[in-house]
């Protein structure tokens, strides 16, 4: 049973790098289109009204009191007005590609803060190598995404603060019980996420820039369905089986994923330092995978 649900885990993480890796081309071709932070609102707003509503009809548990619908919501606030809210709003500037590599920061920012949990996970010497080796390749592809003007220093701050806004809302995750069913609360996750995004994108004024297209309604519905629903509950299972840290080096695959797609379909810059970049995260994701945590984190 134990191998079993190992490989569910396994394949979540595979499905998140993946999924995950192709949204931030979904977000740059949606923003082209539509208002940014309305675009990201409305994408959770449905998102979490349709995972709340099967949540309902299949009967399952919902959080008990309202401290835990707060908790759930924070999670959302943080995830998803403050990490993936930034992520939108910077790649009305940003090459795609360059946005993926950039949130690989998240394994390294997931490490530290969960040592300032009590009784957090203390990955050994073969994890934090992991955690450099991993930052290094990010280092590599970012200098491709500069000399290439790619991007500039506000959307790079940006983004920084959205990988540490992801982070905040992983690792707080980690700290309580959930008392109602995974999908109840990943629907309670959105749903906030969705309002708090919506709220600051009207406020913004961005509801009198709305224009529907064809090109816009395609990213949307594909980021509301494999991004949100399909990607989003994978990340929060795996939050539950792994340590915040390690569930975060799926950021250091995104950025390969990312960046070729971004260059097949968008023609974004690549250039051979892309294809070396890869290896070295990738080597630095497989020793963080291998790290074992010597605490484990609250379930």
């Amino acid at each position: 049973m134990a191998k079993r649900e190992e490989t569910k885990v396994i394949l979540a993480y595979i499905a998140v790098c993946i999924l995950w890796g192709s949204t931030y081309l979904a977000i740059r071709i949606g923003v082209s289109d539509f208002p940014p932070i309305l675009f990201a609102g409305i994408r959770f707003l449905i998102a979490g009204s349709l995972v709340l509503s099967y949540a309902y009809y299949k009967g399952y548990k919902f959080p008990g009191n309202f401290t835990d619908v707060r908790r759930q919501a924070i999670v959302g606030l943080f995830l998803l007005l403050g990490g993936n809210g930034l992520v939108v709003w910077a790649e009305q500037w940003v090459f795609s590609g360059v946005t993926a590599l950039l949130f690989a920061i998240v394994p390294l920012f997931n490490a530290i803060l969960e040592r300032f949990l009590p009784n957090g996970p203390r990955i050994g010497l073969k994890g934090w190598l992991g955690l450099l080796l991993g930052f290094f390749g990010v280092a590599l592809l970012l200098l491709t995404g500069s000399e290439t003007k790619a991007m500039d220093v506000s959307g790079g701050l940006l983004l920084l603060l959205a990988a540490f806004s992801w982070s905040l809302g992983s690792v707080y995750s980690k700290t309580f019980k959930p008392s109602g069913t995974m999908v109840a609360n990943i629907g309670v996750q959105m749903f906030a996420g969705g309002i708090g995004l919506t709220l600051v994108g009207v406020l913004m004024g961005e509801a009198g820039h709305i224009h529907l297209t064809s090109k816009g309604l395609g990213a949307l519905v594909y980021l509301i369905l494999f991004g949100s629903i399909l990607g989003y509950s994978s990340y929060i299972y795996i939050l539950q089986k792994w340590s915040a840290s390690k569930a975060g080096t799926y950021a250091y695959v995104n950025p390969v994923v990312g960046v070729i797609l971004g260059a097949v379909i968008l023609g974004e810059p690549v250039s051979p330092k892309v294809f070396i970049s890869a290896i070295v995260i990738l080597g630095g994701v497989l020793l963080v995978q291998l790290s074992k945590p010597s605490i484990k984190m609250i379930a």
